[in-house]
């Protein structure tokens, strides 16, 4: 087999077609073995990914996690053989057994790609559209990294730039948050992503006519994207020097991100499978597998055929990766000697350590002053920012509301942009009204690694995230959302602003800690903890923040157990527990003085993270929730599923099981029920009912 070159800028010879070739087989030999799985894409795409992944990516299969690395990413996951075949391939460990074993229990090949669990996934891929937003979210965080260490450095010669690679599918474009991540992109200027969109006209129902006919490019030119297209070669095939060409110029355009459409033929060459809806979904077929490897010279009565003479050529990209690797680390070595507290300072974010003397900053709000817990996050936000130079976010356009400006003089906004506090490199992330592209941006700039992400909006459009947010848990990502206006107590805006179901919707979401502070002082505790578990304790958290004030109590170090004894029954064994979260811990405490009164021993457990208490041993949770003490009731401004099994048979709910109104935000409480006389009527009811059983 030729080993010279079949092209004059570009080093394809006989030998590349014939691993490309050998990439279609595994996909089509994986995805028949187990008998289910998405062959055609991965057989059309095998000259781009191996174009990306043995010619043009920066990347070393030794050491999957560098810093300098190129990250690659596969927004339409289902076709995950297309990059396995590539791991394998490339050397980043995975072996012929485990494509073998594709989507089976236990095997390293799942049929969607999972960061953390196979190495060399850069994210979790699989809804569509989510990963283009997670590749523009690395591509925000690698300009945010750079301006912390290498700010002054000429364009394209810091050891911090690299590219972002992706590829999209007709499936990304067409949903919503692709439109969102991708207007975002073209409006900071983003000129370290490329993205190949894989426009092979078909989808699960069909020719993509059914649903699908806007010119792509046009789209995301108007978005300010540089855009290209690419024509098939001759055969039908790619056309890898053209691609080749585009990918070259894309990464030389610094100014705007790139996208190149390329027209592909799903499951070429397959004689009879080719551009068919059928190829998406399903294995080929052991006669259709056969025949398509006789046209590409293979013995159909093998299965996962790799030649030794290919598998030695592609395992060189091992060398290659490391001699890349290694001319990086004397480029950062250069660095390091000119910028030795920039290094210091790299190291320590790097290994996830905080400043000394951080947790000095994080303010204690003075007890009997009202204060919002928004407002108090805000100037939390604002203390650790001044000692955390990796902290940054922003909002989804409600920074005012939110209090999430960490620094109103430096907004995270490209060259060019004509507002005054315009920084390349700036602190304040405007995310626009994109709260889908938010939550999977905040994935992407947390898988980059290296800064610390939070971003804001109002709790009920939580909503519009919760795919993202659910990702976040799936990956163990440690982000951190800022949902204010956490309830009814938001008032006058109604129903349509004020969330109901919400907390209790995404505490059902597995990996995902809500935090719902009582007053400021927990609020500022929540934010340290947070932080502490930012690398220890890895997973994304939610805050859950009031508009309206609330009164400040002592502060107390069992926040940060997610449940604690706020105040102690006074004249004996307590009766009767009141646990209340966030805004409702109030109508606890005053429901307390008020049972106090008729001498009933009252005890108030404040419970601002569920999933934080739950962490916490046996003994613990019995010391807050005394066993033996079965009158309990939990009051909190939404529907009472969480709190059934803190309050058990004799407990009783203080909750909203219906919407809200526009109104006054303490007309709202009187009228819906939410009050201290209610509180202290429940607590009678379930002494009273405990005393029965």
């Amino acid at each position: 087999m030729s080993t010279k070159p079949t092209t004059t800028d570009l080093e394809w010879t006989e030998l590349d077609q014939r691993a490309v070739d050998t990439a279609r087989v595994l996909a089509m030999d994986s995805v028949q073995k187990v008998g289910n799985g998405h062959p055609g894409t991965a057989m059309s795409l095998a000259p781009a990914a191996y174009l990306l992944f043995q010619k043009l990516m920066r990347h070393d299969p030794s050491d999957a996690d560098w810093t300098g690395r190129d990250r690659f990413v596969l927004s339409p996951g289902h076709t995950s053989l297309t990059l396995y075949v590539q791991l394998f391939m490339a050397g980043y460990g995975l072996e012929l057994s485990d494509l073998k074993a594709f989507r089976t229990w236990g095997s390293k090949t799942p049929g969607h790609p999972e960061h953390g669990h196979t190495r060399g996934v850069e994210t979790t891929t699989g809804p569509l559209g989510q990963g283009i937003a997670n590749a523009v979210g690395m591509a925000m965080a690698a300009r945010y990294e750079r301006g912390l260490f290498d700010p002054e450095a000429p364009k394209g010669e810091s050891p911090f730039d690299h590219t972002i690679w992706a590829i999209v599918s007709d499936g990304d474009l067409e949903e919503g948050i692709s439109a969102e991540a991708s207007s975002l992109a073209g409006h900071q200027k983003l000129g370290n992503i490329v993205a190949l969109y894989d426009d092979n006209h078909i989808s699960i129902e069909g020719d993509t006519e059914t649903a699908f006919s806007e010119d792509v490019l046009k789209r995301y030119e108007a978005y300010g994207w540089h855009v290209q297209r690419i024509e098939q070669a001759a055969n039908g095939d790619f056309d890898v020097q053209a691609l080749h060409t585009a990918f070259q110029a894309a990464k030389a355009e610094t100014e705007r991100p790139s996208i190149i459409a390329a027209r592909t033929i799903i499951a070429w060459p397959a004689p009879n499978a080719q551009n068919t809806e059928a190829s998406h979904g399903s294995a080929l077929g052991e006669a259709e597998v056969a025949a398509t490897k006789r046209v590409m010279g293979f013995d159909p009565e093998q299965q996962f055929q790799v030649e030794d003479e290919v598998f030695t050529h592609v395992r060189k990209v091992v060398d290659r990766g490391r001699e890349a690797h290694a001319a990086w680390d004397k480029r950062i070595q250069q660095w390091r000697e000119a910028n030795p507290e920039r290094a210091a300072e790299f190291d320590r974010i790097a290994a996830g350590e905080l400043p000394d003397g951080w947790e000095k900053t994080v303010p204690v709000f003075p007890v009997g002053k009202d204060v919002a817990t928004r407002k108090a996050s805000g100037e939390v936000l604002k203390a650790l920012g001044g000692v955390i130079p990796e902290l940054w976010g922003g909002s989804a356009d409600l920074a005012g509301s939110n209090n999430t400006t960490i620094d109103a003089s430096s907004s995270f906004l490209p060259e060019g942009n004509p507002l005054p506090e315009a920084n390349p490199y700036g602190r304040t992330v405007h995310f626009g009204i994109r709260e889908h592209a938010m939550g999977s941006t905040m994935n992407g700039i947390a898988l980059h690694g290296n800064t610390r992400i939070y971003g804001g909006t109002f709790l009920v459009f939580s909503d519009y995230m919760r795919p993202a947010v659910r990702l976040a848990a799936l990956m163990k990502l440690p982000v951190t959302y800022v949902w204010t206006h956490d309830s009814i107590g938001l008032g006058e805006d109604g129903p349509t602003h004020q969330p109901v179901e919400h907390m209790a919707a995404l505490r059902a979401i597995p990996g995902l800690n809500m935090v719902r502070p009582a007053d400021a002082n927990e609020t500022a505790i929540a934010w340290r903890e947070i932080t502490k578990r930012h690398t220890t304790n890895p997973a994304p958290h939610g805050l859950a923040l009031t508009r309206q004030n609330v009164p400040t109590y002592e502060a107390n170090e069992g926040v940060a157990k997610g449940g604690y004894v706020l105040f102690e029954a006074e004249g004996g064994r307590p009766q009767v527990i009141l646990i209340g979260t966030g805004s409702e811990v109030q109508l606890a405490v005053e429901a307390r003085d008020a049972l106090q009164a008729e001498g009933i021993p009252t005890r108030v457990v404040s419970m601002p993270s569920v999933e934080w208490f739950e962490e916490q041993d046996q003994a613990y949770r019995d010391g807050v929730l005394l066993p033996d003490v079965k009158a309990r009731v939990a009051v909190e401004a939404g529907i009472g599923l969480t709190w059934h099994r803190y309050v058990g048979e004799a407990g009783r709910i203080v909750s909203l099981e219906h919407f809200g109104a526009s109104a006054d935000y303490k007309v709202l409480y009187r009228e819906f029920g939410l009050t201290t006389d209610a509180v202290v009527e429940a607590a009678r009811e379930s002494i009273a009912d405990a005393g029965r059983r």
